[in-house]
């Protein structure tokens, strides 16, 4: 009797049940899956489609019979009152990062086994653009973007378009209360708005988020009048003259009562148990839910645990955002290329077969550094996973070796950098590869300038970004040597710029001429030298020449006895003047050497040295020897924030006058210098008698 189904459909059936199978067991026996769960879906549903038209294939051991296991400049600028800070985010995308979460804030708090569990607000993390709303007398008077935390954009019209923002609170008219939030695209909405776009020929947006922050970051408000874009409340601003409940929850409920639209999805739970549970919940329901989300946030519901808890440098102690597991999918990987960025650092990039991941179609993926693309074993041509989460770059994430062609090739960094052909190097202990060129790179000419001309450095006034991008952009400087070329005709027929400004900014830069060696030394954008090292370096070597040489002898040391035992190198290197600079260590000094060993950075510095060009001058310090200095011998310990200067920069000063500066209070201290918010090192100096410092004294001992 003939076979009713085809040879080949059935093969490929086996095949099918062949891979399914070979891949279950790399994923759960062996942990080690070799391809995305997107591409394990498809095959799945390969296998599922020919045995719905083929009954006769389906076998009893089937996988398909079993269950299985910047802010934009045309907008003005809003300095926000109370800082719009981010909160961290747990790298364990597992329920265990719950668990870690609940187990950071009892220890931070101090509670013990056998206390109560803490109290927590669950919301969703929603993938749009933060919003900051003013309402000043009910009345909605001001929205601005996040921007860097610190000040925003203002994007007022634009908001007033969005029909769930109320314009007016109901039922209350406090003097200030701001409200944060998020500003979205349902997922309905964002499939119109596409359709929409394509029946007039437009191109249609990747996916809700940038559609919803492209809506608010355009400058005709019209346009965002005719996009469907939604919101949600999640927290506040300044608030004066309205009564603040006592936990964040009852924030939200308080929103929600003057009709604020404030997501349902979120609920108050206690401990750890209750985090997992509504991390578990909300990732069952993730799919449904009419918006994009890429995870859920917890916070401490008491606001006075909250202020308890307070802030790890700029994100809250009390608040992580808890994230899904990234989406990846398989791809070719047709080429590798190198970009420069604007710090020197070569990236190189996995040029991408096109792939939809993540809620966008990637072409390209960062591979990191070289240390990675060799660990990860990638050649050119390889099949590869990349993943993309959120925001987050897209990454090559692993090989699938059996995919691999006999014509895939290695990939080797370049040696000289392809955009301005200086060297390129690789400090002993680092794992990216930097291009020396720092002062002539173009890649890193915007920021080499911006930073040479900010306040810690040449203090430049009046040199912003965007003057330094028309200025790079128009040819007219192409290094910082040039900047002292300018004249006031040229600057002026700059646009927004104007006579008067060109004058004031040339005073500016004749003013600058007059610096000191540390601000010329931290305005080279020298890698791992800041102001604090910056300050020490011209404390310790007093003139730039007596630097330089010093550069020279640890280039020069660093050339020898390649096959040297790594611990005989270190002694010698460590004896040579460049490391006996306190906190220069053997990758600083690196650093330093290689920067004076490039001669097109050799040739900027003369030209900004050279009086007919940038005639930038200081007075040498005078050095002291080591056992004359007035702090020689001395231990001194930083605590607390000082008022008047860096902690960096306290601790260069006193290191300059001779005191060794540790992290810690032993009996071995001779004095302890305490600012604002002294914890436990000052407590533990009080105990061992040792002598305390203040801020107002210790600037006598800086200056005397």
């Amino acid at each position: 009797m003939t076979d009713p189904i085809p040879a080949d459909l059935r093969a490929r059936a086996a095949e099918l049940r062949r891979l399914l199978e070979y891949h279950n067991y790399r994923y759960y026996v062996l942990d080690n899956p070799e391809i995305p769960d997107a591409e394990y879906d498809r095959l799945f549903r390969e296998l599922q489609a020919l045995e719905q038209q083929h009954p006769e294939l389906v076998e009893p051991d089937s996988p398909t019979q079993r269950v299985g296991g910047a802010p934009l400049k045309a907008f003005g600028e809003v300095r926000h009152a109370i800082p719009m800070l981010s909160i961290r985010t747990e790298t364990d995308t597992t329920e265990a990062g719950a668990v870690a979460f609940d187990a950071r804030v009892r220890r931070e708090l101090g509670l013990g086994p056998g206390v109560p569990p803490v109290e927590y607000s669950a919301e969703l993390k929603f993938d749009g653009l933060a919003i900051n709303l003013r309402y000043e007398s009910g009345v909605l008077v001001r929205a601005a973007t996040r921007g860097n935390g610190e000040v925003g954009e203002d994007v007022t019209q634009n908001v007033r378009t969005v029909g769930s923002i109320p314009l007016r609170l109901h039922g209350v008219t406090p003097p200030v209360l701001e409200i944060r939030g998020e500003i979205y695209m349902r997922r309905d909405d964002f499939e119109r708005l596409n359709a929409r776009q394509r029946a007039a020929g437009d191109k249609p947006f990747v996916n809700p988020r940038n559609a919803a922050a492209g809506s608010i970051r355009q400058l005709d408000p019209n346009i965002a009048a005719r996009r469907p874009l939604s919101f949600f409340a999640y927290g506040l601003g300044e608030v004066q003259g309205w009564e603040v409940p006592a936990t964040h929850s009852g924030v939200l409920d308080a929103l929600e009562a003057i009709r604020v639209p404030v997501c349902e999805d979120r609920a108050v739970t206690r401990g750890a148990e209750g985090l997992v549970a509504f991390h578990r919940q909300i990732a069952e329901k993730r799919d449904a839910l009419p918006f994009d989300i890429d995870g859920v946030v917890y916070k401490v519901n008491s606001l006075a645990l909250q202020a308890q808890l307070g802030f790890l440098t700029r994100e809250p102690r009390w608040a992580v955002a808890h994230k899904y597991p990234a989406q990846e999918e398989m791809t070719k990987l047709l080429d590798i290329f190198v970009n420069v960025g604007r710090t020197g650092k070569l990236t190189p990039v996995a040029r991408l077969e096109p792939v939809f991941v993540g809620g966008v179609t990637v072409t390209n993926a960062t591979l990191h550094n070289m240390d990675e693309v060799e660990r990860k074993g990638v050649l050119i041509g390889d099949t590869v996973v990349v993943r993309r989460a959120g925001d987050v770059i897209p990454e090559v994430v692993s090989v699938v070796l059996d995919r691999r062609p006999s014509d895939a090739r290695p990939f080797a960094m370049p040696e000289h950098c392809p955009v301005c052909g200086s060297e390129v190097v690789r400090i002993e202990g680092e794992a990216d590869h930097r291009c020396t060129g720092g002062l002539i790179c173009g890649a890193q000419r915007k920021r080499a300038i911006q930073h040479f001309a900010s306040r810690g450095a040449m203090d430049i006034e009046g040199l912003g970004e965007k003057l330094v991008d028309q200025l790079v952009d128009c040819g007219l400087v192409k290094d910082v040597a040039d900047l002292y070329c300018l004249a006031v005709p040229q600057l002026a027929a700059l646009e927004r710029m104007g006579e008067k400004s060109a004058e004031n900014l040339v005073r500016a830069l004749e003013a600058s001429r007059s610096t000191t060696l540390a601000r010329f030394l931290y305005a080279l954008g020298i890698p791992e030298v800041g102001e604090a090292t910056a300050a020490t370096l011209a404390a310790h070597f007093g003139s730039l020449e007596a630097l330089t040489a010093a550069a020279e002898e640890y280039a020069a040391a660093l050339e020898q006895e390649e096959d040297e035992a790594p611990a005989a190198r270190a002694k010698r290197l460590k004896g040579l003047a460049l490391q006996q600079v306190p906190d220069v260590g053997p990758e600083v000094a690196a650093q330093i050497s290689r920067f004076f060993a490039e001669p097109h950075n050799e040739q900027v510095i003369a030209r900004l040295r050279d009086p007919a060009i940038g005639g930038v001058h200081w007075e040498d310090v005078e050095v002291t020897p080591a056992a004359e200095q007035p702090l020689a011998g001395q231990t001194v310990v930083l605590t607390g924030t000082l008022s008047s200067l860096a902690r960096d920069e306290a601790k260069a000063r006193l290191q300059a006058l001779g005191a060794k500066v540790t992290g810690s209070v032993s009996r071995k201290t001779d004095f302890v210098v305490v600012g604002e918010d002294a914890g436990s090192k000052l407590t533990k100096a009080q105990e061992l008698g040792i002598r305390i410092v203040d801020e107002a004294e210790l600037l006598k001992i800086l200056g005397g």
